[in-house]
């Protein structure tokens, strides 16, 4: 925990540090700099960090919610891709003592480890804001990994939080809300308009806490085939349940076994994936494991 106070979150500030290095902002790394010292405020807040908290930060950018972790946590881990800010992040991070940067892509970051090592296996605290291409894949890495997680607050695009919330019959329900419900408690801490960015994004964002379960809240024999049963159901919107799972590479089942799978769940023949909940893909699972004779 640092004493020393804040000062990226104010826009001049921002501005000067970015005109320091002649920074170029990289569309290939969606960066979009915080500019507003009450979101900011926010999303220490939701996150509930404490000093007794290790935090890992991906995608600190120059340092701004950095600076606001540093002085809350024990100590920040922040995991940046982009080369060219790892000098700024030096600069502007210099007063902490309490904060390694990695320059790194997080997909490539051993997690599990650096919790062992920096946490003793203890649950970390995830904050980061995200750009959109990136999101699901690190939300998913983490989770699907076991990295040891409390929660994980998150600013990204507004469509996005809205799906991690939805449930069937949404037109935002998809993979990625049963994904985030079967993990973790979905929870929108605020939308945050464009102008408290630097540069201003096309559009909305906002942020979201997900505190991950102690337990499931569905119980199913084989995780990875629920998934693999999810993703098929939605690659194909507007087909039925059947067609979608007929039709998937990443399953072996016979047409006949996908009809008496729905069946036995009381389900009608045109039942559309879209539909279900996530404790009747857990019981879709674990009924084809059956069928097998598993």
């Amino acid at each position: 925990m640092s004493d020393k106070t804040p000062y990226l979150g104010n826009p001049q500030k921002t501005i000067e540090v970015i005109n320091k290095y002649d920074f170029v902002f990289q569309k290939k790394f969606g960066q979009n700099f915080l500019i507003d010292t009450h979101v900011l405020d926010k999303i220490i807040s939701a996150a509930e960090i404490t000093k007794n908290d290790l935090v890992v930060e991906i995608g600190p950018g120059i340092g701004t919610m950095t600076q606001y972790l540093a002085c809350a946590a024990r100590e920040v881990v922040a995991i940046e891709i982009d080369k060219m800010l790892i000098p700024i992040l030096q600069d502007t991070l210099s007063e902490y003592d309490n904060v390694t940067i990695i320059n790194e892509d997080v997909l490539k970051v051993d997690l599990n480890k650096l919790a062992e090592e920096k946490n003793g296996g203890r649950p970390v605290k995830v904050v980061a804001n995200l750009p959109y291409y990136i999101t699901t894949p690190i939300i998913m890495g983490l989770f699907e990994n076991h990295v040891p997680v409390h929660s994980i607050t998150i600013m990204v695009q507004k469509e996005v939080a809205d799906r991690m919330r939805m449930g069937p019959g949404t037109k935002d329900y998809g993979a990625l809300s049963l994904a985030v419900q079967y993990y973790a408690e979905p929870y929108l801490v605020a939308n945050v308009p464009q102008n408290c960015f630097m540069p201003r994004p096309k559009i909305g964002s906002a942020v979201i806490k997900l505190t991950v379960h102690e337990n499931p809240p569905v119980t199913v024999r084989d995780e990875k085939l629920m998934f693999k049963l999810i993703r098929a159901s939605f690659n194909q919107r507007r087909k039925t349940l059947a067609n979608g799972l007929n039709n998937s590479s990443e399953l072996h089942y016979s047409k006949e076994q996908i009809a008496q799978a729905i069946e036995n769940l009381e389900l009608s023949p045109r039942v559309r994936g879209e539909a279900l909940t996530l404790e009747q893909f857990a019981r879709l699972a674990d009924v084809l494991l059956k069928l097998e004779g598993k």
